[in-house]
C-alpha cells in the first residue's frame, strides 16, 4: 500500500529565531506533498529545521492537564518543591510515576491542554529528523546557492543525537530507528540496550562532528560573497572573544560543532556515572573527560563575568547552543505570572509563587571562606542565616528581607498576634498561594518582572553552557585520574568568576582542614554543580546517573519559618508536612515506560521495578 504523506509547513512549529529569514510564505494549515516539499531545496531545509519543535525549550512544562507552565523538573529534586502541590507532585511525591493523566514528564498521553510529553516528543522528532535523511541525497541542494546541503544534514545528525540522549537518560534503551517506519512494518520493536543507544547517539554525532569541523559555508547570492559558517566560529563567522556581541547572528540556535561535542560530554558522563558505570571503569571516565576537554580546547567559550545574568543575557561568550527568547510579558497568563512571581507583584492570586527553593537547597550554599555551614569555624548562626554566604545563593534563591525590585525587600514572614497571624506581603497563610518554603527562585525571575505592569525580560532557554563543561570535566577527570591539577584548574574557574569570588579549591580544603582526595574532591564538584547550576534542569540527571535518588530526593525536605517579633527576624530551619516529602526507591533511576505504549504490543518491556 502507497502511503500519501503530506507535511504541514506551519510558521508556528519553525520557531527557532535562526530559522525566519526563509519561511516558506503559506497560510496556516496549507499542506504541501512530500514529493513536492523534497524537490525544492529551501522546502526540504524548512523541513529539516521543524525538528528544533520537538526538543526542550524552556524549563517549565510538566504541569497537569489544562496548567502546562506549572511545573517545572527543579521541583523534583531538593531544589525546590511545588508550593501549589499540583496534581503532578502529587503523584510524583508519592511514587505514582506511572499516573499518565497528570504526570507529563512519565506519559505519553497527548493532550492539546498540556506540553508534549517527552516520550513523544522525543520520537516524533526522530521521525521528523529520519523522513529528511531517507530523502536527503535527492534534494537538489545544488539549486538554491544559498543553502548548504551538508550543513543541514549535520545538523539534523545533532538533532538526533540529542533526541535519542534525552530518552537514554530518562528511559535507558531507546527503540532505536534509523529511517522512517511505513504502516506496514513491523511496529512492534523491543527497545535496544543503553549501550546501543550511546553507540547510536555516537555515531550520529561523529558524523555531525566530521561534517562541521570541515565545511566552510559562503553565501555568493547577495551582492557580495557572505560568509556563513565556519568551523572555528560556527554560525557567528564574527565572533570575537574580545569584541562583545560579536556572538550574535540571524543564526543563533542552530547546533554548530561546539554543541555537537557538549552534547557528546554529556552523552559519555551519563555512560560513565554509576547508574551504567557501576564498576567505576577509570577508561569511561577517561572518554569523558576527553570529550570535555575537546571543547575547553576550542577556545571559542569562556565564562559570563556576571553569574546573575547567566540566563537572562541576549548575547554570551559562555552559551555553547542557547534559544535566545525575546522579550516575555509578565502580566499574561503564563509561567511567571501564573506560577514564579509572588502575589505582591501581582502573580496570579490562585497559585502564584509555587516554585520554591528548599531549606535542602539553600544549606548547599558555602560561606564565603569556603566552609560548609555545619563546620566547625563556618560562623553560621540562624541569627543571621543569609549573611556571609557564597554570592550566588542571592543570585538563585530569594530570601526573606532580601532587596528585590528596590527599594522594595522580600517579605517572607509572620507575626503572632492576639486574634490571628499578621504575613509580610510575599508569603500567605492560603495553601497554595506564595511560596511554602519562605523562598523564590530569583534565577528564572528577571527582576524586570511585575504581574501588575506590562514589563518585559529575556529568560534563555540554555541547552549547554561553558560552566557545565569546565564541570563536567572535573567530575571525569577526577574520577579517572583522582584529583589532578587539572581538577582544581576547572573548578577554581567556577568558583573565581569575577562576581563569585569563592575561595580555590586549594583554599577551601586548607580551611575546612581535609585533605586533598579523590572523595573529598567528588563532594566538592557534586556541591559545586549544584550551586552553580541551580534550576537550570540538571540537578535531577545528576541524581538519577549518580543513583543518589535515595540519599537526597528521599531525604527530609525542608522550608524555612521566619518568624517576626518587632523589627527582630527568628529563624527556623522546619521540615515540611508529609505532602511536600519525596517516596525514592532504587529502581526509580530510570522512569517506567509509559503503560499504554507497553499495552500496544509484546517487545516493549517495562524497566524494572515499575508495574507493566
Amino acid at each position: 500500500m502507497k502511503i500519501n504523506y503530506i507535511v504541514l509547513v506551519i510558521a508556528a512549529l519553525l520557531t527557532m529565531s535562526s530559522c525566519k529569514k526563509d519561511f516558506l510564505k503559506r497560510d496556516t494549515g496549507v499542506v504541501t506533498a512530500k514529493k513536492d516539499v523534497f524537490e525544492d531545496a529551501k522546502l526540504a531545509a524548512q523541513f529539516a529545521d521543524r525538528s528544533f519543535a520537538f526538543t526542550i525549550i524552556d524549563y517549565y512544562g510538566l504541569g497537569s492537564v489544562g496548567q502546562p507552565h506549572r511545573g517545572t523538573i527543579s521541583e523534583f529534586t531538593d531544589e525546590a518543591v511545588s508550593g501549589n502541590l499540583d496534581e503532578v507532585f502529587k503523584a510524583v511525591y508519592s511514587g505514582d510515576w506511572t499516573n499518565g493523566s497528570h504526570a507529563t514528564e512519565f506519559t505519553s498521553i497527548i493532550s492539546g491542554s498540556r506540553a508534549l510529553p517527552p516520550y513523544v516528543r522525543f520520537y516524533q522528532g526522530i521521525r521528523n529528523v529520519n523522513v529528511f535523511l531517507e530523502q536527503y541525497s535527492s534534494i537538489p541542494w545544488k539549486n538554491e546557492p544559498s543553502l548548504n546541503g551538508e550543513l543541514v544534514k549535520a545538523q539534523q545528525l545533532y538533532f538526533r543525537a540529542y533526541f535519542y540522549f534525552e530518552l537514554a537518560r530518562r528511559w535507558g534503551g531507546a527503540i532505536i530507528m534509523d529511517k522512517p517506519l511505513q504502516l506496514t512494518d513491523n511496529l512492534d520493536i523491543p527497545r535496544s540496550t543503553f549501550e546501543a543507544t550511546l553507540a547510536f547517539i555516537e555515531k550520529d554525532i561523529n558524523e555531525a562532528e566530521l561534517i562541521f569541523s570541515n565545511t566552510t559555508f559562503l553565501d555568493n547570492t547577495g551582492a557580495s560573497p557572505a560568509l556563513v559558517y565556519t568551523p572555528q566560529m560556527g554560525w557567528n563567522p564574527n565572533y570575537s572573544m574580545t569584541i562583545p556581541g560579536s556572538d550574535v547572528s540571524n543564526n543563533n540556535g542552530r547546533p554548530d560543532l561546539g554543541a555537537v561535542r557538549a552534547l557528546r560530554s554529556r552523552a559519555l558522563l551519563l555512560a560513565a556515572s554509576p547508574l551504567w558505570n557501576p564498576s567505576g571503569d577509570a577508561s569511561k571516565w577517561q572518554k569523558a573527560a576527553d570529550a570535555a576537554k575537546l571543547v575547553i580546547d576550542m577556545g571559542r567559550y569562556n565564562l559570563h563575568s556576571d553569574y546573575s545574568k547567566i540566563l537572562t543575557d541576549p548575547i554570551s561568550h559562555e552559551y555553547i547552543l542557547a534559544y535566545i527568547r525575546g522579550p516575555r510579558i509578565s502580566n499574561v497568563s503564563g509561567f511567571f505570572r501564573d506560577y514564579l512571581i509572588s502575589p505582591s507583584t501581582n502573580g496570579y492570586l490562585e497559585k502564584s509563587g509555587s516554585l520554591n527553593p528548599t531549606q535542602n537547597h539553600v544549606d548547599l550554599y558555602e560561606t564565603k571562606q569556603g566552609y560548609r555551614i555545619a563546620d566547625t569555624g563556618s560562623g553560621y548562626t540562624l541569627a543571621s542565616p543569609y549573611n556571609n554566604r557564597d554570592p550566588r545563593l542571592e543570585f538563585n534563591v530569594i530570601h526573606n528581607d532580601q532587596t528585590w525590585q528596590a527599594p522594595l525587600k522580600m517579605e517572607t514572614w509572620y507575626t503572632p498576634i492576639a486574634n490571628g497571624i499578621t504575613y509580610g506581603k510575599d508569603v500567605s497563610g492560603t495553601v497554595g498561594t506564595g511560596t511554602a518554603t519562605s523562598y523564590y527562585c530569583r534565577k528564572l525571575w528577571p527582576e524586570a518582572l511585575k504581574g501588575n505592569t506590562t514589563s518585559t525580560a529575556l529568560l534563555n532557554f540554555v541547552y549547554y553552557r561553558y560552566g557545565e563543561i569546565l564541570l563536567n570535566y572535573a567530575e571525569a577527570l577526577n574520577e579517572a585520574q583522582g584529583p589532578v591539577a587539572g581538577v582544581a584548574v576547572a573548578v577554581n574557574q567556577i568558583r573565581q568568576r569575577p562576581t563569585v569570588n569563592m575561595p580555590t579549591v586549594a583554599q577551601t580544603f586548607s580551611a575546612r582542614g581535609i585533605a586533598l582526595s579523590k572523595d573529598n574532591m567528588r563532594d566538592l564538584i557534586r556541591n559545586e554543580r549544584a550551586v552553580e547550576l541551580a534550576f537550570e534542569n540538571v540537578r535531577w540527571f545528576d541524581i538519577l546517573r549518580w543513583k543518589k535518588g535515595r540519599e537526597i530526593v528521599g531525604q527530609p525536605i525542608k522550608r524555612m519559618d521566619v518568624r517576626k517579633l518587632g523589627t527582630t527576624f527568628f529563624y527556623a530551619p522546619t521540615v515540611m508536612s508529609n505532602d511536600y516529602q519525596r517516596r525514592f526507591d532504587d529502581f526509580m533511576h530510570l522512569y517506567p515506560i509509559p503503560l499504554n505504549e507497553i499495552a500496544k504490543g509484546n517487545n516493549l518491556l517495562q524497566n524494572p521495578g515499575w508495574p507493566n
